[in-house]
């Protein structure tokens, strides 16, 4: 590791809300759809919005690949970005593009013939849901390669501190297919199928505006293989990362499924929630991601010190805030979700839980963006896999044997977080994350 510069370069509050206000817009923008989704099926009873939850609980292996796409993108770009190149910048953003636009299609056709297994196991003894499920992820998954592309677009924008573009491009997708998604489900007749619809124009519509957007760029668009291998070789850690949150989020959404179809409604509204909330306070992360990168790039290791000293503070403001924001709202917010009485009395066993893990979200997603920016993907990798598999999977399964319904989960979600607190904190003690330097690969 490079020697530290004597003093950091502060970096003001104010450029960090410029990057974490329009992130905070583009990541509320798909969760916010989502929960307006939620509410429209949910009118169609709690048949269809079970079915939702499994299908979209399936359909999130698209958006942690999204996510992967556009994290490891962010930091190679923020780097190149604080070593003044920004074309290599850029040219990092197209060949994730590839990668994104071929993985998304693989997804769509794989998704077709596994639609209805996997949903089929998901649902366990629902056989109506598990129906409902698999006619809905069959349509909704050929949403995937839009989706893919607009997380790559994120990625590379955010990389080189643009901030307008990817707020007009998602808002734009997301404000379209909210308004026809009520269309399509009643006037059209089409029912749960309108709601995936209704995905599928606003994932492609995203994705179509950042290809533009690229092809305006003035780089070369041909695919790279050097290139392509180094993003392959940073999305690997993020992938297996990845992987651990979908084992763990999928498991939830089965156990909770197995309860019956009650209790899966009510996992819905909470678990949607909770991404929205994640995804809210992943906007300091994102932030975080992008200076970070740039001042390890310029060689300010001590600049990156400072920032995430005072992104950890923010975040935990931030899920303070969200704590009492929902714990203000308990009586109201799962009635706007679903009018069923028993939907409403599972969600107030989970609302504690739910409230309780905001402040150490705060934290711990603004520390993921300090290490994914330092391109500390190793250790992330071995954290998350740590805390998935030696607490929130054991715990959950042992809740539901236990017969602890909801609660099980919801707690077992609680040790999952704890343990991340934990091995971040003292992560950030460490000199070993702030190595400087640009990405490995010639643009």
């Amino acid at each position: 590791m490079e020697a530290e510069s004597a003093l950091p370069t502060p970096v003001p509050t104010r450029r960090i809300a410029q990057l974490a206000l329009p992130a905070l817009v583009v990541l509320a923008a798909e969760p916010l759809y989502v929960l307006v989704d939620t509410a429209v099926v949910g009118r169609l009873g709690a048949v269809s919005l079970a079915a939702v939850a499994i299908g979209g609980t399936v359909m999130s292996v698209a958006a942690w690949l999204g996510i992967v796409a556009a994290y490891g993108t962010t930091g190679r770009a923020a780097r190149r970005f604080g070593a003044a190149d920004r074309r290599a910048a850029i040219a990092e953003g197209v060949q994730a593009s590839w990668l994104a636009f071929v993985a998304g299609v693989l997804l769509a056709v794989v998704g077709q013939v596994l639609a209805a297994p996997i949903t089929g196991g998901l649902a366990g003894a629902e056989n109506a849901v598990a129906q409902a499920a698999g006619d809905w992820l069959r349509i909704a998954v050929w949403g995937a390669p839009g989706l893919l592309l607009a997380a790559a677009g994120n990625g590379w924008m955010r990389g080189v501190q643009e901030t307008r573009r990817p707020v007009r491009y998602v808002l734009t997708a997301n404000v379209i297919s909210a308004v026809l998604c009520p269309i399509l489900v009643y006037p059209a007749g089409l029912g749960l199928a309108g709601s995936a619809v209704a995905n599928v124009v606003a994932q492609t519509l995203g994705g179509l505006l950042f290809v533009i957007a690229l092809a305006r760029a003035g780089v070369p668009l041909r695919p790279r293989p050097e290139l392509i291998v180094a993003h392959l070789t940073v999305g690997r850690d993020l992938l297996i990362r990845g992987a651990a949150f979908q084992a763990s989020f999928l498991s939830a959404t089965a156990v909770a499924a197995r309860y019956g179809t009650v209790q899966v409604a009510a996992h819905q509204i909470a678990i949607q929630l909770w991404f929205f909330t994640a995804l809210a306070l992943d906007a300091l992360a994102i932030a975080g991601q992008s200076l970070v990168g740039a001042a390890l790039g310029a060689g300010d290791a001590a600049g990156a010190r400072a920032l995430a000293r005072r992104l950890v503070l923010l975040g935990a403001l931030a899920g303070i805030a969200f704590a009492v924001l929902f714990t203000a709202g308990a009586p109201v917010i799962p009635g706007w979700f679903s009018p069923d009485p028993t939907v409403h009395a599972q969600a107030r066993i989970v609302w504690p839980w739910f409230v309780a893990m905001q402040p150490v979200a705060g934290v711990v997603f603004a520390l993921d963006g300090v290490f994914i920016g330092a391109g500390d993907l190793r250790y992330l990798r071995n954290l998350t896999l740590g805390a998935a598999f030696g607490g929130f999977l054991p715990a959950i399964w042992v809740g539901y044997a236990l017969g602890l319904g909801l609660a099980g989960v919801w707690a077992g979600l609680g040790l999952f977080m704890l343990i991340r607190l934990a091995g971040l904190t003292l992560r950030l003690r460490s000199p070993r994350w702030a190595v400087l330097g640009v990405p490995v690969g010639r643009a």
